[in-house]
């Protein structure tokens, strides 16, 4: 098809100047303006539809097909003509790209648009503002180029293509897991007993697991009716007080230091007993051979290792290198018996600050140090001939000494903070496979699959096949429509039939996708494949990024299609800027930091505002308190949270945004549904009707006062069953309590709000317009100052907190004052209301998948800790994680679309139907969970 008219015939010769472009070139000029408006008009359509893309809009059938993207219809016939002609221009999206004369239409374009004189045009289209004002050729040409170069980048890199190229990336990164833990082993407890690096100073990380912080109370309930013995020399002792005082901070280190040292914790039944043996000799050889015998009660665990005192008596020579091995030699199958019973580790020993030692201990030498453990490695692992030693080897001490020796007070015992790291190491090493705590990794087994797990897995198994099934068939019909030669003229020609999606087909897809996603999620953070490791906070991890992603989202702005105060793209930059705030200080275990945890406080209340302001003025506006509208929502905030709940074994409470958001819906939707329905509509002929909202807002602020001081009732509602089974966590509703009351009050300030802002809108009391102040210059320069004084009053405020639980206890009264100020700063301007960052807009529509998807693929251990896909780099890990996690929960949220649109249907017999099967899986469900927890009792 021609794309450019032929060029007529030459001109009489000597008619044209020398310098003249050619002929062609003399045409009336190309429509680009038209260009740029359909490209703004894609953008809405996308939008509207809930079909986005981070670079591209593609057709919903056209994603599930899973053919490339879509163009959106033109606007108008002139802009259909003007899309054309850029597709010609483009070629293939690149000067010389594309076949036949796409190359030469692209040289004819430029060559128009050099010679064209300027000129003063409109924009209407997102350009600098240097060219808002008067549009002349170069200008044109740069926007030309612009677009032309944005969409030869759309059209080779969508979120498609990132989608497949992180599907890639997580099956390499799983077969490279899966067969370096074939090649060095799957047992974590290895990897902490003798590998591992500091993160800072004091915080111990081991290599691919997390280690816990074991508190008192936990350490009494592992080591109950215990007996723990520590057999060596001084160092041996140190590492005993250490892990005394994790029992009993108030234990002290007195009496004779050459002798035993007993500890007993009566009320705990805790026994943990040192024995003075600082050589490995005879005495110490009779010491663990009565443990031996059957008669006598063997200690649990047992903690040995000596040698300095070895070296020092024998002044470092051969020979009492050679009497070690000798002497380790005879003790070795005494602590392989051991072993079957007991947990035995065998400590080496620690380097020593040669420069520090006493004169006496000068032949102490970290050459000496190392050949001594090297024969008691070799000897201990070779006590058993055709197995594994079941003695540990206690190495890691090696490495944390080799950090912190140079503390040292004389040069051989190591400084407190070390002794307790080890001591800790020790605790994880033996409690963590009892007590099981989420943060600590190591020595855990993969948990068993659940009843419920193993149903969902065989659920998705099925549909993963019936999607198969299904694309088979598509395929084999799709051949039988080849070309078929036509007799007459001898061309080929298709029979073109357009197939419609049927909804079992999408359902199928949606699921197979789901599916898989929650495969990857498992493998996260359930199957020990990929690695765990602590959280450690610093400055610079949490506000470098911080500015990083300013800058970003400054240098992608454009202008808003309405200029309304809080308007779609707003809110939706104000849902992306803050997430992407949240998860970072998720992941740089800020929390440990009082000032910026305030602040992050403000950004979950402004959530909860949004919910507020967003609910109370749908309603108000258009009166829809229809259960399709309440289904749509209610599944759209709780589809992904149920089937996590299912997959990855958690309570609903545990994601507890998500139970925030729907109760505070349904609060919204009861308090303006009840009789009498008070809407904008019936208002506007009666102010009567504004005062009786009022009245029923005033009668909501008075329950939340009550349930917010009524902790006892508050308690008794959602502790009824099934109530109970949404709300409890560790067996009570507590913590659901906490969460509740501490933005008890944000969600009625943005109802309020909205009414008071829909008022005043009604009334016609805001200037709106594009560039327009929101009031009057006098009133707006004052809002503005009072808003900036405000904003900086809380930070400075929240800033200065001492103790987390007096500023929880003032955050939900003083959070809407920032939340407020941050509203009038970005909206009074009328040149800020104008504008949006379309990098955070972008990141506010899957706001929700985000925050709910990072419990499990970017950070581990349900938060507790980070997900390590490439150990040894944390740069790269994160940006690689990140990738893959932001392509998860975009996919995750066209996913909910889909389903959305079949499962809660608009006609309201269907959709009772549906609901009745709903109903009828989470009977199954429940019945399913009481059923699991009478067998885990």
């Amino acid at each position: 098809m021609a794309l450019l008219p032929p060029p007529p015939p030459p001109p009489p010769a000597g008619a044209r100047d020398p310098v003249t472009p050619e002929p062609w070139a003399s045409r009336p000029p190309l429509p680009a303006q038209p260009l740029l408006r359909q490209e703004a008009k894609e953008e809405e359509e996308g939008e509207e539809t809930d079909i986005q893309d981070a670079w591209g809009t593609g057709t919903a059938e056209q994603r599930r097909r899973g053919f490339g993207e879509a163009a959106e219809p033109a606007d108008s016939a002139e802009e259909g003509q003007a899309e054309a002609r850029v597709a010609a221009a483009g070629g293939s999206g690149s000067p010389a790209g594309g076949a036949g004369g796409d190359g030469e239409s692209w040289r004819q374009l430029l060559a128009w648009l050099q010679r064209r004189q300027p000129q003063c045009c409109p924009c209407a289209a997102p350009l600098p503002r240097s060219a808002a004002h008067c549009c002349h050729g170069g200008t044109k040409m740069a926007a030309l180029a612009y677009n032309l170069g944005k969409r030869e980048i759309n059209h080779y890199f969508s979120v498609r293509s990132a989608k497949v190229l992180a599907l890639v990336a997580v099956l390499l990164l799983a077969a490279c897991h899966l067969a370096s833990r074939r090649y060095r082993g799957n047992d974590s407890c290895e990897y902490l007993l003798s590998s591992g690096r500091f993160l800072g100073e004091k915080v111990w990380q081991p290599h691919s697991c997390m280690m816990h912080k074991y508190k008192i109370s936990e350490a009494k309930n592992c080591l109950v009716d215990k007996h723990i013995a520590f057999i060596g020399d001084s160092r041996i002792r140190q590492l005993f007080y250490s892990f005394v005082k994790i029992i009993n901070p108030q234990f002290k280190e007195e009496g004779n230091k050459h002798e035993n040292i007993p500890f007993e914790d009566k009320l705990a039944s805790v026994k943990v007993d040192f024995l003075w043996h600082p050589e490995v000799n005879g005495s110490m050889k009779q010491c663990i051979k009565v443990w031996t015998e059957d008669s006598i009660a063997k200690p649990h665990v047992i903690v040995a290792g000596a040698a300095t005192w070895s070296i020092k008596i024998h002044n470092g020579s051969s020979e009492g290198l050679s009497q070690y091995k000798m002497n380790i030699t005879s003790i070795a199958p005494l602590l392989e018996k051991l072993a079957k019973t007991s947990d035995v580790y065998w400590v080496l020993q620690d380097p020593v600050y040669e420069d520090l030692l006493s004169e006496n201990r000068k032949m102490i030498t970290n050459e000496k140090i190392d050949a001594y453990n090297e024969a008691a490695v070799s000897i201990l692992n070779s006590s058993t001939r055709n197995s594994k030693s079941n003695v540990k080897m206690f190495s890691v001490s090696k490495l944390i000494a080799q950090e912190t020796i140079m503390e040292s007070l004389d040069g051989l015992h190591l400084p407190e903070s070390s002794r307790e790291t080890s001591a800790m190491i020790l605790m994880n090493v033996y409690c963590n496979k009892i007590l099981k705590p989420v943060d600590g990794s190591c020595c855990q087994p993969r948990p068993p699959l659940t009843l419920i797990q193993k149903l969902a897995a065989c659920f998705f198994t099925l549909s993963i096949t019936g999607y198969l099934i299904f694309y088979i068939i598509h395929r084999n019909a799709h051949r039988k429509n080849k070309p078929c030669t036509d007799l007459e003229s001898g061309e080929e020609k298709k029979n073109i039939i357009n197939t419609p999606v049927s909804s079992l087909e999408i359902l199928l897809q949606s699921f197979c996708k789901l599916g898989l996603i929650m495969a990857y999620f498992y493998m996260c953070d359930r199957a020990n494949l990929f690695m765990k490791e602590n959280k450690f906070y610093t400055h610079s991890s949490f506000f470098i990024p911080i500015i990083y992603i300013l800058v970003l989202g400054v240098f992608y702005n454009e202008n808003t299609k309405e200029t309304k105060v809080l308007n779609r793209e707003q809110t939706d930059e104000w849902k992306g800027w803050m997430q992407l705030v949240i998860l970072i200080y998720h992941i740089s275990g800020a929390s440990t930091f009082l000032p910026v945890y305030m602040h992050i406080r403000v950004l979950v209340a402004a959530y909860l505002f949004q919910t507020g302001y967003g609910h109370f003025s749908y309603f108000w506006i258009k009166g829809d308190f229809g259960i399709h509208r309440v289904c749509q929502v209610l599944f759209r905030l709780n589809f992904l949270v149920v089937v996590l709940c299912i997959v990855m074994d958690r309570p609903y409470q545990f994601y507890y945004f998500v139970p925030l958001v729907t109760v505070w819906f349904m609060v919204i939707y009861i308090t303006l549904a009840l009789w009498p329905q008070i809407i904008q509509k019936k208002a506007n002929g009666n102010c009567f009707w504004h005062f009786g909202l009022l009245l029923k807002l005033g009668f909501l602020l008075l329950f939340i006062c009550f349930l917010a001081y009524s902790q006892g009732a508050f308690e008794k509602i959602f502790s009824l069953w099934p109530l109970s089974k949404c709300f409890e966590l560790k067996g009570n509703v507590y913590e659901w309590w906490f969460r509740w009351r501490l933005d008890r009050y944000v969600v009625f300030h943005g109802m309020l709000f909205a009414f008071i802002y829909l008022a005043l809108q009604k009334r016609q009391v805001l200037s709106e317009g594009k560039g327009e102040p929101l009031f009057s210059n006098k009133i707006s320069n004052f809002l503005l100052f009072i808003s900036v004084v405000s904003f900086l009053t809380y930070s400075i405020w929240a800033s200065s907190c001492k103790n987390k639980a007096e500023c929880n206890e003032l955050h939900p009264s003083v959070s809407v004052v920032q939340i407020l100020a941050f509203i009038l700063i970005r909206n009074i301007p009328g040149y800020a209301r104008s504008v949006y960052s379309s990098f955070f807009a972008w990141f506010g529509k899957i706001s929700l998948e985000l925050f709910i998807c990072q419990y499990h693929i970017w950070l581990a251990a349900d938060t507790r800790g980070i997900l390590v896909l490439i150990p040894g780099n944390p740069m790269l890990n994160i940006i690689v994680s990140t990738f893959i996690f932001v392509c998860v929960a975009h996919e995750i949220s066209q996913i909910t679309n889909d389903l959305a649109q079949i499962i809660i249907p608009k006609d309201n017999s269907s959709l009772l139907k549906r609901l009745a099967c709903i109903a009828a899986f989470f009977c199954g469900l429940l019945i399913l969970s009481s059923i699991q927890d009478k067998s885990k009792q």
